[in-house]
């Protein structure tokens, strides 16, 4: 706290002028806290110069935690607040009641850990879910969804945890440009790089820090020539070794006083306050005036072993009464102190000078360890207990055994039994010698329950105990060996590293004060009768591959009894417990410390950071962000793992991690090290231009103004760097490296995009590492003068990296080539850059200029501003008593480099070569600019799309956005079809989508060596290509000119002005714009539900714009190219093969209807009810030339769709009475398309509705047209037979025979080895339970119609019982109606069997529904099988069926039929069920040669829609949604989440047409199917309209 009189009665406050005033009592304001200003931010108005507000956005996973890759997200400051936005898809798991609950302040007022705000998630299950949370300062905040247990009612689950970390704010001073206009490098007399008065924001990569050593400092009187000369250098931030009063050892970081400051810096005048606001004054000294922040460390795990509160904090460390498994550990370390001061007296070397002096020590020091017993801390005293056993026996004070029966188990058993109960007291706890015991009375009875033998005898059964405790002592008395073990050959090795090794410190004389081995324990001493147990506190150290998250100090670790630990022997471990009410004292006073440190240095380094409790960090970290909100926070990491660094990194906070540049061994390893952590952005990176996203954004609290915004998507972010070329406790580069390699390193650092780190030593070539602890001698201050080293090529290159930070130089490249490592910096609005070229220096004594090949740059002009190598006189060490001195050296400049222009096929380029003289060590700094950049390019290429692409309709925007490979080929003769990348294949479309699909990761994660990239910078085929097939498509596509003209205005100008290495990121944001553009224009054209709908809805909205296009070779018209639906990609693409009527109708609904392409359906319906023959529709409509009439499913299909149109489109009922020309003459005779009786009558649709349930009515009886090989090659004669009737006493339709296959599951064996050609997979001839539900559906819509007027018909004449009646629609449904659970049910009781007509002998599963009823003689037995076609019929007659026998058969296909794609065509338990579909399969199996299985396991995706469907409406009826139907929505909502996952990542961009067992990939599958999509629409549309109903 800074001093002040204030607070004394009596005391008037004075002016500068000593004026008094007299005080005035007013109630103190709550200050606003940023998140206060954060708020009133949004709520104000909206300037008119203010900028976009950026929104960053979070996509959670479905149980609402972070993904892998965004497990860790870094933030921006705010220096204008921001939004990050969380999203999470509609349905998830996560949205069931979610609450988002983060400790950031949203709602303004003051941060607190454990204080959560909370938001609400949007619970719209057809909406995107979005919470927009306002950002407006730094910190560490995390995150979670507690949403609803959909399996455990009433139980809520909080999803995992994820991390958001905001960098600080950091202020410093601006400063001078340090080149002169002619590039010349300006000295401090010139004015380079001047400090000036105004501020401005230092991003984290701005940071170049300077390590100093207070103690080498001088008094703080002197210290602003320190200052003066690190801010000359370059630097914007100081980091000081702790500052505070030193212990004994004189180590920075052994803290004698924590709220003091080192007497000598003050010259022992601290005054009352320890020194702290003559620091703080100091402090602000090097900010304002020398522009130099300030980072201290912050030792928190350990004070220094004299600390003088200690004496009266004992608890504040680690001894044997607050930690009683360290007294063995204690005893040991008093054991080798006393071994220690004892070896001259028995002969023992003193001194050791080889491994022979190591050998005696180490075999002595066994003995006398083996004379203390030390067993005694592990086994049980066998006397003690056989006495304790006898006793309570004699005395009659057992205890009963409660436990297993024990009795005449063996010894062995017995002990096992003994362990596992629980009866042992401190077993394996080490806390006392024999503190390992257990209760006499409670032994007692285990003993007498044992051996029941020996009755009451006392003394038998003390010694049966006593063998049992003898079994358990083995196990520890081996425990005992093997600890003893490990501490012994611990100590040898310590031994032989401090006292013989040479890298080692070479200790000398072994005595008492400095033993064998360091002190494990500090030993105070405040009186004479002090109990050692209390005030000897175990020393801290470290671990060789420890476990970061686990004390050391703490049970189980016996590190302190082992002796593994790495000790610093000045040091004590301080015991902070789990909370401040463990150790009250000690949480506050380091408190108070951390607080003191947080006013008045800008930055914290974390000391041993990987060794601090997660805890305490956090606590304190919190404490310091209360004071300095803008603290920046940076650490040393030895966790060993990645992962394991995230979470000190997300929990704590910390912004930057350490990194060294020392660490590579050779140039490729620096060169990945300065990629990994410093290269910002790849140049051309693509990003920020093509991820970028501008809307309009809600206020954020409900109300206030709308604004403008900028949306990113955040993939998650790596821990920042903080990159040293060498830090204060590494060994020089003369011992590791070479000396000349200083400067190369220093020019490759500075060249990095992060925060980076020095040491004044490194700069001024120290040739050693200075010893922390040891070292006297103060710093030389050498500014930029010849001893300096290379300060005067630091100088140069911090200062002007610092501008190339705060000019956004964010992208970079680097390249190594042998010793050589080039970076080259570039501003990507400007392509103004620098380029490095470093030549290592990773060997001594080299001067060879080595090779690396030109450096040629395209389309660039470079301009040499710096060259320098280094030259040493002298390797020795300067030797002065008093003064820190380099080595002898001069920087020796490198004269001018011309760099030269040269041309050739690909365009102008520039090419840097290195002079003949450039030895190890050396670096050239060269300014670039690209030539002829266009700077309106950005913006010109994202410009224009919407008016070029706004005109387009849907089918336009399918050629525009996909066209597989074969309807390409077909709409163009054959002069297109998809790319093909060298290295990377054949793309899936030859429109955007087939790009986008690899250009998305691209884009993501800036991936410029991905084999498009290379494609790219090779040549510009893929411009070409892309605007050609446009062109080539503008006759019949007129509306395509405008997007081929505003491609190739784009293209020419890429062409015309960006180099090869830059076409990537161009060529990106053309396609990201078209297609964002071309995405938008077919989305805008959807329905309501689809516009307003999630991503999810509107990726499968996308796939009727997919499938529905133009090809020559397939039409709805025979005597023209019309749009056509195909069945699916990419096998169903044009001729006889596109389009199905089965096929067509069963994606109508949803690709059409539920989009709002009502033209489109309309068009498909006309043309399929043109070809009316037989009462039928064609299966194959082969562009209405040669249709063929095989599927008896077909025309109930269509019926249904003209239902569905009639109550969704506008107007829709006008369809009825709309006229169509009829394919084939009245008699179904077959004539070609352009006969003179085909199209020779009309008929309205109404008409052809009642034609198709006439004929039905009166049988259908046909053989196909042109029956035979030619027609089929695979079927047999009898399967052209088509026969089709209605069974008159239930209304339903029955048909077919064994050797045709009339529905969907329309497999026809083909194999001859297998015996099954000609024979289908799955016939379902009867009356297969779909077609009744279809049947039923269209009954009751035209009784109503009928009913209404609205229909010209009543019903049909059939001939029942002899004679000819009229049936009307009515009377048909209600027929229809009484007989179908009776016909089709099986019920889950087979004492209901009597109700139904089935036979018993013949069902495998019960309480579900016969997929078919009737099957043909042989085959009775497929009517009961398990297959997904009965929710067709729930979905489109509901009304047909029980409603808990409906749940409760979808609750059995749920568990059984249900996959992660679609759903299983046959029940698993089914003796036919094969669900791996091969159709090359050429075995003899006649279950699945040549794919006869294909509808017999393998799980189709377009049933699937009709499941949740179904599901969806009895649920909500009888289940568990009939009161509440989220939790119908949410369950089905799961069966959603691999669907989503798929559609977003598989290239096809659309939903298979079936999988293998468990959504295995099916290699014989369209990727992507039209029904599969439709029928999910389907189902979204179904929830949209709950939703539109509950609004």
């Amino acid at each position: 706290m800074a001093r002040s009189n204030a607070g004394k009665a009596g005391l008037s406050l004075q002016t500068d002028n000593s004026q008094p005033i007299t005080p005035v009592t007013a109630p103190l304001a709550t200050p606003k806290t940023p998140a206060d200003e954060g708020k009133e931010f949004f709520m104000s108005d909206v300037g008119v110069s203010d900028e976009p507000i950026r929104v960053y956005e979070l996509r959670l996973d479905p149980d609402g935690g972070p993904n892998r890759d965004r497990s860790y997200i870094r933030l921006p400051p705010a220096y204008v607040p921001y939004i990050l936005r969380v999203s999470l898809d509609a349905g998830t798991p996560a949205s069931r009641n979610g609450l988002f609950k983060t400790n950031f302040p949203l709602d303004g007022g003051a941060f607190g850990r454990d204080k959560f705000c909370e938001r609400k998630l949007p619970t719209d299950f057809s909406k995107p879910i979005r919470v927009d949370l306002p950002i407006s300062h730094a910190g560490a905040f995390k995150y979670w969804v507690e949403y609803d247990d959909g399996a455990a009612p009433g139980e809520r689950i909080r999803g995992r945890e994820g991390y958001f970390n905001i960098d600080p704010i950091l202020r410093t001073s601006v400063r001078k440009p340090i080149l002169s206009p002619d590039l010349k490098p300006l000295s401090p007399t010139d004015g380079g790089a001047k400090v000036t008065f105004e501020k401005t924001n230092l991003p984290l990569d701005g940071l170049a820090i300077v390590t100093l050593v207070s103690k080498w400092m001088g008094p703080i009187s002197g210290w602003h020539k320190h200052f003066a000369e690190a801010s000359d250098r370059g630097y914007t931030m100081i980091h000081w070794t702790p500052l505070q009063e030193r212990g004994h050892s004189d180590s920075p970081y052994s803290i004698r006083d924590q709220l003091k400051y080192d007497p000598s810096a003050f010259e022992d005048n601290l005054g009352a306050d320890g020194g702290k606001a003559d620091m703080e004054r100091i402090l602000k000294i090097a900010q304002d005036e020398y522009g130099l922040l300030g980072l201290t460390d912050v030792v928190l795990n350990h004070t220094a072993d004299d600390t003088p509160w200690l004496k009266d904090h004992p608890e504040a460390g680690y001894s044997p009464k607050n930690t009683p498994h360290l007294a063995p550990a204690l005893e040991l370390d008093t054991a080798i102190i006393e071994f220690s001061a004892t070896l001259a007296a028995n002969g023992l070397p003193t001194q050791i000078a080889s491994s022979d002096d190591i050998d005696k020590l180490i075999t002595a020091l066994e003995k006398h360890l083996e004379s203390l017993d030390m067993w005694q801390y592990y086994a049980l005293d066998v006397t003690a207990e056989k006495k304790s056993v006898r006793t309570a026996i004699e005395d009659g004070k057992v205890t009963a055994w409660k436990g297993d029966d024990v009795a005449g188990n063996s010894v062995v058993s017995l002990a096992q039994s003994v362990i596992a109960s629980g009866i042992i007291d401190g077993y394996r706890a080490l806390g006392s010698r024999f503190g390992t015991k257990t209760n006499g009375a409670t032994a007692a009875g285990l003993t007498k329950a044992a051996f029941v033998n020996l009755g009451d005898d006392a003394e038998a059964l003390a010694e049966a105990w006593g063998r049992i405790v003898d079994v358990i002592n083995v196990d520890l008395y081996a425990e005992w060996k093997e600890d003893t073990k490990i501490a012994i050959e611990s100590i040898k090795n310590r031994v032989r590293y401090t006292r013989l090794d040479k890298n080692g410190p070479n200790l000398g004389e072994i005595t008492r004060e400095l033993p064998l081995v360091e002190a494990y324990f500090t030993r105070i001493s405040p009186g004479v009768e002090s109990d050692p147990f209390t005030y000897s506190l175990a020393n801290n150290g470290w671990i060789w591959n420890a476990d970061p998250l686990q004390n050391f100090a703490l049970p189980p670790s016996k590190a302190y009894l082992r002796r593994e630990v790495i000790v610093w022997g000045d040091c004590v471990k301080l015991r902070y417990g789990d909370s401040p009410s463990d150790n009250p004292w000690l949480w506050s006073h380091m408190q108070s410390y951390v607080e003191s440190l947080a006013q008045g240095f800008q930055g914290f380094r974390i000391d041993n950071c990987h060794s601090t409790p997660l805890n305490v960090g956090i606590h304190m970290l919190d404490a310091a962000r209360v004071v300095n909100p803008n603290l920046y926070v940076c650490a040393e990491l030895f966790t060993g793992s990645e992962d394991m660094d995230l979470v000190f990194v997300r929990q704590l906070g910390i912004n930057s991690l350490v990194r060294e540049a020392g660490n590579a061994w050779d140039p490729k390893e620096f060169s990945r090290i300065l990629y990994r952590y410093g290269l910002g952005k790849p140049i051309g990176s693509m990003d920020g231009a093509c991820l970028l996203s501008k809307e309009e954004l809600q206020p954020p609290f409900g109300s206030g103004p709308t604004r403008q915004c900028e949306v990113s998507p955040l993939n998650g972010s790596m821990p920042h760097a903080l990159l040293y070329d060498l830090t204060h406790d590494n060994e020089s580069y003369l011992d590791k490296r070479s000396a000349e390699d200083a400067l190369s390193t220093a020019g490759l650092v500075t060249f990095a995009s992060c925060a980076i780190g020095s040491v004044k030593g490194f700069d001024d070539l120290y040739p050693k590492l200075l010893h922390l602890v040891a070292e006297k001698r103060q710093y030389e201050l050498t500014n930029q003068e010849v001893t300096s080293g290379i300060a005067r090529a630091k100088r140069l290159l911090n200062n002007l990296r610092r501008e190339m930070i705060l000019g956004d130089y964010y992208e970079g490249h680097v390249h190594q080539e042998n010793d050589y490592i080039v970076m080259h910096r570039v501003q990507p609005s400007t392509q103004k850059g620098y380029v490095l070229v470093a030549h290592t220096a990773f060997s001594k004594g080299s001067k060879d200029r080595g090779f690396i090949n030109p450096i040629k740059l395209r389309r660039t002009k470079a301009n040499f501003i710096f060259g320098a190598s280094v030259g040493i006189s002298s390797y020795d060490t300067p030797k002065d008593d008093k003064l820190l001195k380099g080595l002898p050296s001069q920087l020796l400049d490198i004269a001018k480099v011309v760099v030269p222009q040269g041309l050739d096929e690909e365009g102008p380029y520039c090419e840097i070569i290195v002079p003949e003289y450039f030895p190890p060590g050396s670096i050239m700094i060269f300014e670039t600019q690209l030539q002829g950049y266009d700077q309106d390019l950005d913006s010109f290429c994202a410009s224009g799309a919407q008016e070029a692409f706004d005109e387009l309709d849907l089918v336009d925007l399918n050629v525009i956005l996909y066209r597989a490979d074969g309807e390409e080929r077909d709409a163009t003769g054959g002069e297109f079809g998809v790319y093909n990348v060298p290295g990377l294949g054949k793309f899936t479309y030859c429109g955007l989508e087939g790009w986008i699909h690899p250009l998305r990761r691209i884009m993501q994660f800036n991936d410029l060596g991905h084999p498009l990239c290379a494609h790219l910078r090779d040549g510009t085929w893929s411009f070409d290509y892309i605007q050609s097939r446009l062109v080539k498509q503008v006759y019949n596509f007129p509306r395509l000119t405008k997007p081929a003209e505003w491609f190739k205005a784009r293209f020419d100008r890429i062409k015309a002005s960006v180099p090869p290495f830059m076409r990537p990121k161009y060529f990106a944001l053309v396609i990201s714009e078209a297609y964002k553009t071309a995405r938008r224009c077919a989305i805008e054209q959807c329905s309501e539900f689809v516009s307003t709908g999630h991503d999810f809805t509107q990726a499968l909205a996308l796939c009727s714009v997919q499938m529905h296009g133009m090809v020559h070779s397939a039409s709805l018209d025979p005597s023209k190219p019309t749009p056509s639906l195909a069945a699916g990609l990419p096998h169903f693409t044009t001729s006889w093969a596109r389009c199905w009527g089965r096929d067509v109708f069963i994606s109508l609904r949803g690709l059409f209807l539920t989009t709002g392409n009502f033209e489109g359906a309309r068009k498909h319906i006309l043309a399929f009810a043109s070809t009316l023959k037989h009462g039928l529709i064609p299966n194959l409509l082969d562009s209405v030339r040669n249709p063929r009439y095989n599927s008896r499913d077909s025309p109930w299909w269509m019926v249904q769709n003209i239902q569905d149109y009639v109550n969704k489109a506008p107007d829709g009922i006008s369809i009825l009475f709309e006229s169509v020309k009829r394919r084939f003459p009245k008699d179904d005779t077959w004539v070609p398309w352009n006969d003179p009786k085909a199209y020779a009558y009309s008929s309205t649709i109404a008409e052809i509705l009642q034609e198709i349930l006439q004929r039905h009515a009166d049988g259908i009886s046909f053989r196909e047209h042109n029956a035979g090989p030619n027609l089929d090659m695979q079927m047999r004669d009898e399967g052209f037979n088509i026969d089709i009737k209605v069974d008159w006493s239930t209304g339903i339709i029955f048909g077919g025979n064994a050797f045709n296959c009339g529905t969907w599951m329309d497999k026809m064996g083909e194999s001859e080895k297998a015996g099954t050609k000609g024979l289908p997979g799955s016939p379902r001839d009867g009356a297969p339970i779909e077609i009744t539900g279809l049947l039923k559906s269209t009954l009751r819509w035209l009784a109503e119609l009928s009913t209404a007027n609205k229909f010209p018909f009543k019903g049909v004449e059939a001939k029942i019982s002899g004679k000819r009646v009229l049936v009307t629609y009515e009377e048909w449904n209600n027929l229809l109606q009484e007989s179908f659970e009776k016909c089709y049910y099986i019920p889950a009781d087979r004492s209901a069997d009597s109700a139904y007509n089935l036979d018993p002998k013949l069902v495998n599963r019960r309480g579900i529904y016969k997929d078919v009823y009737g099957s043909g003689a042989g085959r009775e037995w497929s009517d009961y099988q398990l297959r997904p076609n009965f929710p067709i019929a729930m979905v489109v007659a509901p009304e047909l069926f029980n409603e808990e026998h409906a749940l409760g058969a979808l609750r059995i296909a749920d568990e059984w039929l249900r996959s992660p794609l679609g759903m299983k065509t046959l029940d698993p338990g089914d003796m036919q069920y094969r669900p791996t579909y091969d159709n090359s399969n050429d075995s003899d199996d006649a279950a699945t040669a040549k794919g006869r299985n294909y509808h017999n396991g393998p799980e189709w995706g377009w049933p699937l829609g009709y499941f949740l469907q179904a599901y969806l409406h009895f649920d909500t009826q009888v289940g568990s949604g009939k009161d509440d139907p989220t939790n119908t929505l949410h369950h089905l909502h799961k069966a959603l989440l691999s669907l989503r996952e798929h559609i977003i990542n598989d290239p096809w961009a659309g939903i298979p047409e079936l999988t293998n067992k468990d959504g295995a990939y099916c290699a014989d599958s369209c990727n992507t199917q039209a029904w599969s999509s439709s029928t999910l629409l389907d189902f979204l549309e179904a929830v949209h309209m709950m939703g539109s109903n509950e609004h």
